[in-house]
């Protein structure tokens, strides 16, 4: 006896399956119904595009309990809601991996990443599910972590059959309809349900796992590369009102026809100069050290590249000699003692001619002037997962100058 396979994919199963995977969870409402149903027979079972189209095989879901089908539907839609085209596109290029294996093995592990949380209250695992655990790795982890974790073995020969489209992996499929195609999604709407999801989320976050929870905070908070917020931060200081701009009696203003026998002197505006002073205490690594010297090389960048414009000064409890960045290749970064950077700030606002902006790369863990610096102040701090000191657990150290722009590093 055979059994045929149906003649049309049975929408009404999968309207069902939908309204289940809503009940049970409702924070993914807004992504579940922004998916657009397409019949499609050359996909294995269900795959996802990444402009939110849902390719069905009438078979798979003739075959698939409800409760079942709304376990693959909130798996397919979380590849898009965590954006594993995009990140799986990035992992490729960066790694320089190609081909349909690599394909694979970004939607294995993009697999891994939502398949350890996002099952059980009241949502049924479907069949074939794969696991962390199933090939020995620990769950919790990103699908960049699994990649770099795992490789094609005997373990893995089970999982060949998966495909759940490009939305899960950034490669694009033959049965795909492509950006041109019919009922997709543009970027601004496919942002628009991640922003409202994780509103959702972080608006009543009831027992929603902790993975989404985090998820949802990176997108109303995402990273963004420090190096830009810090070449920003300078940009925003060298251009403000009132930077570089003097007066000068070399060109008299307009005004002074109206007024025979006065010469009343022009604004004048000259190239802003940045003063960077650089922590070189013990408690920054030499790793550090030398990113310092890099970011100092972008700070040039962000003037308009006139090195010359740019001082480096290295300090630590006392301030050194200030250099001209044009010998950056060898400023020697003296230091290693304690920390105490007003003297670098005091040596910085001394110098002649005065700083247009003053640049601080340290932990943080110094004195702060008391006085508000007569320039503008930008803060690179480089980031720190315990302040603490062992021989006094209650030192906190304290924050930088509230007029100062600050940006984390690293």
């Amino acid at each position: 006896m055979t059994v045929e396979a149906p003649a049309t994919l049975d929408l009404e199963k999968l309207f069902a399956a939908r309204l289940y995977a809503v009940r049970v969870r409702p924070y993914l409402a807004t992504a579940l119904f922004a998916l657009h149903i397409v019949e499609c027979r050359r996909v294995p079972t269900m795959g996802v595009d990444r402009y939110w189209r849902c390719y069905a095989a009438p078979a798979f879901v003739d075959r698939m309990p409800v409760e079942e089908l709304a376990g693959v539907l909130v798996h397919e839609v979380s590849h898009l809601l965590r954006d594993h085209h995009g990140r799986g596109e990035r992992f490729a290029r960066e790694h320089e991996l190609t081909g349909a294996a690599e394909a694979l093995r970004r939607n294995i592990a993009a697999d891994f990443e939502i398949n350890d949380d996002i099952f059980g209250d009241g949502l049924v695992r479907p069949a074939g599910a794969v696991m962390p655990a199933d090939i020995g790795l620990p769950e919790g982890k990103l699908m960049e972590e699994y990649l770099r974790e795992f490789r094609f073995t005997a373990y893995t020969n089970d999982m060949a059959w998966l495909d759940c489209g490009s939305g899960a992996d950034g490669w694009d499929r033959e049965w795909e309809l492509g950006p041109d195609g019919a009922d997709g999604l543009s970027e601004q709407e496919r942002d628009g349900v991640r922003f409202r999801v994780a509103q959702g989320i972080i608006g009543r976050p009831g027992n929603t796992p902790e993975g989404w929870r985090r998820w949802a905070q990176e997108v109303f908070h995402p990273p963004q590369p420090w190096r830009d917020l810090l070449g920003a931060a300078l940009r925003a200081a060298v251009s403000a009102p009132g930077v570089g701009e003097d007066y000068t009696y070399r060109r008299p203003a307009r005004r002074s026809a109206s007024l025979p026998g006065v010469v009343l002197p022009s604004l004048r505006r000259t190239p802003p100069r940045v003063t960077v002073v650089i922590d070189t205490s013990a408690s920054v690594s030499d790793t550090e050290l030398g990113s310092a010297l890099l970011e100092v090389a972008a700070i040039s960048r962000a003037i308009g590249g006139r090195r010359d414009l740019v001082t480096v000064l290295s300090c630590d409890a006392a301030a050194r000699i200030a250099h001209p960045l044009c010998a950056a290749e060898g400023i020697p970064l003296l230091g290693g003692g304690g920390t105490d950077l007003r003297s670098g700030f005091a040596k910085a606002l001394r110098t002649h001619p005065r700083p247009d902006a003053l640049v601080v790369l340290t932990d943080g863990q110094t004195p702060w002037p008391s006085a508000k610096p007569s320039c503008r102040t930008v803060v690179g701090l480089f980031r720190r997962n315990n302040t603490r000191r062992s021989y006094d657990p209650d030192y906190v150290p304290d924050g930088p100058p509230a007029c100062a722009r600050v940006v984390e590093i690293g």
